[in-house]
Parts: structure tokens; sequence; C-alpha cells
């Protein structure tokens, strides 16, 4: 017999016990029986309850602890790809700072005569083009003044 069944046979032997009693005790066993059944069926709801919580504890928890693996593992997927980024990035610099060593190396070999010659080659301040020194329409060269093939000297001339 599971618990069903004495459940049951407890409720039809109280109905029997309430038909077969005198009616001044019959009142009495009357409300003591509905008290029992309503103390039992409050238990039995609040054991059910109790364990749909703890069914649903228990999923939430499972359900926790996968998401905490996942992240985990995404955590360390985001890790390496960073890394991986960090890594090129480093040797991408190292190409540049080494070209500009050498770069640098390259300019500051140069001979002493180059140096000299590029010295002489910046200009002052006293000989940048003032706007009076540029050219205007009038001054540039026409048609008529630039020079053809006759007027070219030959060796015999």
């Amino acid at each position: 017999m599971d618990k069903k069944d004495v459940e049951k046979a407890a409720l039809k032997a109280g109905k029997k016990i309430v038909e077969h009693t005198p009616e001044p005790v019959k009142e009495k066993v009357e409300e003591k029986v509905k008290e029992k059944a309503k103390e039992k069926f409050v238990e039995k709801i609040e054991g059910k309850l109790q364990e749909k919580a703890n069914e649903a504890s228990e999923k939430l928890q499972e359900t926790k602890e996968k998401n905490a693996q996942k992240v985990h593992g995404k955590g360390e997927d985001a890790k390496e790809k960073l890394q991986d980024v960090l890594l090129s990035v480093k040797d991408k610099l190292s190409d540049v700072k080494e070209a500009g060593e050498n770069f640098q190396e390259k300019v500051s070999s140069s001979d002493d005569k180059e140096k000299s010659k590029n010295k002489r080659k910046i200009k002052g301040a006293n000989q940048i083009k003032k706007a009076t020194d540029i050219k205007s329409s009038t001054k540039i060269k026409s048609s008529n003044d630039i020079k053809s093939s006759t007027d070219l000297k030959t060796m015999g001339s």
C-alpha cells in the first residue's frame, strides 16, 4: 500500500466513524476530523511546494554552473585573442622602431661634405621670396618672346 491508499482508507474510516457516532459527539468528531484533514492538506501542499522549490533551486544552480563555465571559457578565448593581437601590435611597433632607427642612422651618417652642402641648400629668412618678388601676369613671356629655331646660332656662324 502506498501513501495515497492509506489516506483514502483513513478518510473512509473517518466518514464511517462520523456516521456511527451519537449526535452530541458527532459534531465534535466532525470538527476534529475536518481540522485533521485540513492539517494534512496543508502539510501535503507545503511538502509539494517545498519539493517544487527545491527542484527549481537545483535547476537554477545547474544553469548557474553551466553559465559560469561558458563565461569562463569565453573569457579564456578572449584573453588568448587579446594576447595574440597585442603580440602582433608589439611586433609591428618593433618593426617601425627598427625602421626609424635605420632611417636615423642613414640621416646622421652622411658625410660632413653632404651635411655642409645640405646646410648651404637651406634658405635663410632673407632668401625667401616676398609678395613683391613674385612675377605678375605682365612679366610672363608671351609667344612673341620665345625663341624659335631661326634665332639659334649655328656652329658655322
